[in-house]
């Protein structure tokens, strides 16, 4: 019976987390589906893009409890910021080379958060593997 108690955990963050990545695949694909393939030359679908990529890594570290990764909040408040600047660019009358520099920027932002994030992961993975071996 313990043995039953101390799994449900474990199951529950598990059911969480495939729940939380079939709800961003979900989200991708209706991006991709409903969007027209000329607006992917958009840097605001690059942007939408990234930010999907980002949460699902984002959620990954909520969800399993053991990862004492985080990722730098001052990188993505910064991604964020850039990503709602892009959007709202008609409202700020932004040239296209600034939407651009801008959406860049964004995506930029996004990708180093989660290569961090990733390197992270590898690095906390690799480490109990290397001990176990010696």
């Amino acid at each position: 019976m313990t043995n039953s108690a101390s799994q449900s955990p474990s199951k529950v963050a598990r059911r969480w987390t495939v729940i939380a990545s079939g709800l961003l695949l979900l989200a991708l694909a209706l991006v991709v589906i409903y969007t027209a393939p000329n607006a992917f030359l958009s840097p605001v679908a690059l942007v939408v893009v990234a930010a999907i990529g980002l949460a699902a890594l984002l959620l990954q570290v909520r969800f399993r409890r053991d990862l004492p990764i985080h990722s730098p909040l001052w990188l993505n408040t910064l991604g964020i910021l850039c990503a709602m600047v892009s959007l709202f660019a008609d409202y700020l009358r932004m040239t296209r080379r600034a939407l651009d520099l801008v959406a860049f920027a964004a995506v930029v932002c996004f990708g180093i958060s989660g290569s961090l994030i990733l390197h992270a992961l590898r690095r906390r993975v690799q480490t109990p593997q290397s001990t176990r071996t010696e």
